[in-house]
């Protein structure tokens, strides 16, 4: 797997939906067929923009680079700034003037997820071997009347990257098993000098996801389809285990889990905190442990948020980003685009894909291939104790709109609970 030396900056791309970009072309050797087995017609190039935190968050540049060197084909990469990147597709895709190729969000839950820009007339139906890719049981987040729309990138594991090394500095020894024991861990961190977890209080797609990981266990190991039943009526935010995921950030906030004026955290918080050993820990995608590991020489892994009293252990894993071609894009670049994700699709580049960007291969889980960093959860991982995201079948963003500014407001104290979830109820059903 590549590695960046310690000097660079640590990549955050997926810690949040991603200002100008800069232009980047990925690969420019070109050539004819004499150079790299082709027919000496070099194949129509295509353009890509993808989210991007810094130059070490390049894992896309790098598979464009790897494609034109086998094939030929140009593939200009236009990275955006990740807190721009939601703004820049939608605004792009509605002035006709998007790139070729777009890396979304499957489902319907954020403004760049597939279903919405497919159902808007924006996307170009893919293959069978892009639809070949699609977990089982997840069709309709890539799927409109029969049409693929979306090919998945990889699966992500989604926990608490956490630094071993520095747990051991305060006297907490392993990660803990209980919610109750993470209370406690976070009182000795807190005596110790540091705090048990980092979070970005002021970036509410960081708070969203914290709630999201608590949720896991309160409220999807026991019903996996509860965001069906909602959908269907039967159930609510208000009554449902969703309360205790909020009632449990409530009780991290009051026992000292987070840093210091948290509220008000931004992404330099986590990137700081974990980087620098004061804090043991980060709700965060997984990958972000391998850039951490690389960039900060630490060995930091990935656990699961630990279940309450009677809950089993369960975690958050799934495709959260996906390939997808612009219907408005030329002939000849929506087909070297199709050919290019059919590239992506084989086990050798699924694997280098999921190596470059700290990631889990799309293709299929095993304990044998997982990054160092996943073998506390390869367990799970391997057993199927996990759910996608929650918020990737919410029927629009103001659902996750409302949990994640709903939490930044129960740091502050400026909201309730109830009011938290009533709100989310009444964006559902908006």
């Amino acid at each position: 797997m590549s590695q960046h030396p310690a000097s660079k900056p640590l990549r955050w791309s997926l810690l949040a939906a991603p200002v100008a970009g800069v232009m980047v072309l990925a690969g420019c050797s070109g050539g004819g067929g004499d150079a790299d087995g082709t027919d000496g017609a070099t194949a129509d190039g295509f353009s890509l923009m993808v989210a991007q935190a810094n130059d070490a968050d390049d894992f896309y540049a790098q598979m464009a680079a790897a494609y034109t060197e086998e094939t030929g084909t140009e593939i200009e990469v236009i990275p955006y700034p990740s807190d721009a990147y939601n703004t820049q597709v939608t605004t792009q895709f509605q002035a006709g003037n998007a790139a070729d190729v777009a890396i979304l969000s499957p489902g319907t839950g954020q403004p760049i997820s597939v279903i919405t820009l497919a159902d808007a007339g924006f996307l170009e139906p893919l293959d069978d071997t892009s639809a070949g890719l699609i977990p089982e049981g997840t069709e309709s987040l890539y799927e409109v009347d029969g049409e693929v729309y979306g090919q998945p990138t990889s699966l992500s594991p989604v926990g608490f990257v956490y630094n071993p090394a520095a747990a051991e500095e305060v006297g907490v020894d392993e990660f803990p098993a209980t919610f109750d024991d993470l209370l406690k861990a976070c009182t000795t961190a807190k005596d110790g000098g540091k705090s048990f977890t980092a979070l970005a209080g002021s970036v509410s797609f960081n708070t969203g996801l914290l709630a999201q990981i608590i949720s896991a266990t309160r409220v999807y190991e026991e019903t996996p389809d509860w965001n069906e039943q909602r959908a269907a009526g039967d159930v609510t935010f208000a009554d449902s285990g969703w309360r205790q995921a909020l009632e449990d950030i409530v009780a991290m906030n009051e026992g000292g889990c987070f840093q210091d004026g948290a509220a008000g955290g931004t992404f330099d918080s986590i990137t700081n905190g974990i980087g620098g050993g004061t804090s043991l820990s980060a709700a965060v995608p997984g990958s972000a442990a391998t850039s951490i590991n690389a960039g900060a020489g630490l060995e930091t892994n990935i656990q699961a948020f630990p279940p309450a009293e009677g809950q089993g252990d369960y975690m958050l894993a799934s495709a959260n980003y996906a390939w997808a071609i612009n219907a408005a894009a030329e002939d000849g670049a929506k087909a070297s685009a199709q050919e290019f994700l059919d590239w992506v699709a084989e086990p050798e580049q699924a694997q280098q894909y999921a190596d470059l960007s700290g990631a889990v291969p799309i293709t299929g889980v095993s304990a044998d291939t997982l990054l160092p960093v996943y073998q506390p959860v390869a367990e799970l991982l391997e057993s199927g104790a996990y759910t996608g995201l929650p918020n990737s079948t919410w029927p629009n963003p103001a659902v996750y709109d409302a949990l994640g500014v709903g939490v930044q407001g129960l740091l502050t104290g400026q909201t309730t609970v109830d009011s938290v979830l009533e709100e989310m109820d009444a964006a559902w059903d908006q």
